[in-house]
């Protein structure tokens, strides 16, 4: 079992900066893909980025290329999510999860942390 717990969420105004965390206690945590995935109030949780286990290849959606980046250092057995440039449109409950492989569908993940609240003001 991989217990993830995100922070770094809260209030920014339109074109600010947050950097989320997730992190776990677990050493194997190294093994894992890790992918961030968002969910607005009343719509599907949606990918957003994901990175392989060593960091070497990392995906994102299209509505955050170039703003978003996600990394990890497993040392820390911590991955990351810095959001630059942020919009409203990016308010949203933001999750992470650890995978096998860092795919664009939720369902392949085995393991999510709880969640932690992103909200851009206009």
């Amino acid at each position: 079992q991989v217990q993830l717990v995100e922070s770094g969420g809260g209030l920014v105004q339109a074109g600010g900066s947050l950097r989320l965390s997730c992190a776990t206690s677990r050493r194997t945590f190294s093994s894992y893909a890790v992918g961030w995935f968002r969910q607005a109030p009343e719509k599907e949780r949606e990918f957003v980025a994901a990175i392989t286990w060593s960091s070497g290849t990392a995906y994102y959606a299209e509505s955050v290329k170039g703003r978003f980046t996600i990394s990890r250092d497993n040392a820390k057995n911590t991955a990351y999510l810095q959001m630059n440039s942020l919009k409203p449109d990016d308010t949203a409950v933001y999750y992470c999860a650890a995978g096998a492989r860092p795919t664009v569908s939720k369902n392949a993940y085995d393991y999510w942390g709880q969640g932690t609240q992103v909200t851009v003001s206009s």
